[in-house]
């Protein structure tokens, strides 16, 4: 198989920080990272999906403008990269090693801090700079700690952001703009986000529940995940893309999901495969009712009768918003690893109660397995009808076909 490989990731997620730890408790359905907070909604408790800060690594001294709970997290998950992108550095040179990352909070968090210091002293605290909060700052951020010259931008296309990346990094390689992409996303908890969604009536009053009739809503979560992606061989492979903009509303998807096929369909003619060969999907699957059910009519009508197992796997992390896309990918990565001995697949955590208005999906039960996983897609669909469709494939072992 020839194409893009996924040649290193780095992992700082609410599941753990190695891929060991995320993949055992991915495939257990552990919820242990959702806690309940008080100090994000005004007037209520909500449960999130949080990274232990006890993981979490310092901001090197000559970057402190960058100094913010986002880059902290991405940083993180860099230093799990960092020695193969001095390698690459060495192989390829500094302009040919680009940086795509996906976020919708950036670092808003401390700009939410400064303001509240503004309004009791009169000024922004010393150690608080703009550049902290930007959205950019997050690229910019990598491309400044791995000493970096190549093409660096952001995508913040809110839940899609980080899906996008991919889209993106493979246009810079195919055009051999880059020899190295490094891709991914990263998005911190913030008052800023919970109470926006809270204001749409989207968060959960408790353990998000997609695909039930009872949902009611999302949780939020944290995390940042890396991937460097290169022309080469690989155990995993990214094989297809697709994007679509349908716009049908600002915040509220197509009811039929016609961005959502358009972006599925393509990614399946740009891995060049039939839709029988997808053995497992990673469903956006935010619990909100409209979300939902869009989705779950899009797949239906896409693989007509003939849908693979799939699930949502924000029960156990939240949703990770501009990074969830990354760490969705992070999962089919994991799932289609060595590491994944028994071709086990995520369950899906829900009350098992569907929702007799959308077309029933094949979700995952606890403990399934599945017969073969070559083709896996992963699916992250937006506001503004900003949808993502990507395919990982497992690269066949020498002598498989």
């Amino acid at each position: 198989m020839t194409g893009i490989g996924i040649t290193h990731i780095g992992l700082c997620t609410p599941l753990g920080n190695s891929a060991e730890s995320v993949l055992s408790k991915l495939l257990q359905g552990d919820t242990s990272a959702m806690q309940w907070r008080d100090d994000l909604l005004f007037e209520k408790s909500t449960l999130v999906g949080v990274v232990n800060n006890d993981v979490l690594l310092d901001i090197p001294e000559h970057l402190q403008e960058f100094s913010c709970r986002n880059n902290r997290l991405l940083h993180t998950a860099a230093m799990q990269i960092n020695a193969e992108v001095q390698s690459a550095k060495q192989s390829y040179g500094a302009k040919r090693i680009g940086v795509i990352l996906g976020t919708s909070t950036s670092g808003i968090s401390k700009g939410e801090t400064a303001l509240r210091y503004r309004a009791e002293h009169g000024c922004f605290p010393p150690n608080y700079h703009y550049s902290q909060q930007e959205l950019g700052s997050t690229s910019f951020y990598l491309q400044k700690l791995f000493e970096l010259e190549g093409p660096c931008y952001t995508i913040s296309t809110a839940c899609s952001s980080s899906a996008k990346v991919f889209a993106a990094a493979k246009r810079l390689l195919q055009a051999d703009l880059c020899d190295m992409v490094i891709v991914g996303g990263a998005d911190s908890l913030c008052q800023l986000t919970l109470n926006g969604f809270s204001a749409l009536e989207s968060v959960s009053s408790g353990q998000c529940n997609p695909f039930s009739v009872n949902r009611d809503g999302i949780n939020i979560g944290e995390g940042a995940v890396l991937f460097t992606l290169e022309k080469k061989s690989a155990q995993v492979m990214l094989v297809g893309v697709g994007e679509s903009a349908d716009a049908h509303h600002i915040s509220a998807p197509h009811p039929q999901g016609c961005g959502a096929i358009a972006a599925m369909e393509q990614a399946i003619a740009d891995a060049n495969i039939s839709i029988n060969d997808i053995d497992y999907i990673n469903l956006h699957g935010t619990a909100t009712p409209k979300n939902d059910a869009m989705e779950s009519r899009a797949v239906a009508a896409l693989f007509n009768g003939t849908i693979p197992p799939c699930s949502s796997t924000k029960p156990l992390v939240g949703h990770l918003l501009g990074a969830a896309g990354a760490i969705e990918a992070a999962f089919c990565y994991l799932i289609l690893s060595d590491l994944n001995i028994h071709q086990a697949l995520p369950p899906q955590l829900w009350d098992g109660q569907a929702d007799p208005n959308d077309p029933s999906l094949p979700l995952v039960s606890p403990g399934q397995t599945a017969t073969k996983l070559r083709y896996l897609m992963s699916n992250s669909f937006a506001f503004g009808g900003s949808n993502a469709s990507i395919i990982f494939a497992k690269q066949p072992q020498q002598g498989q076909s």
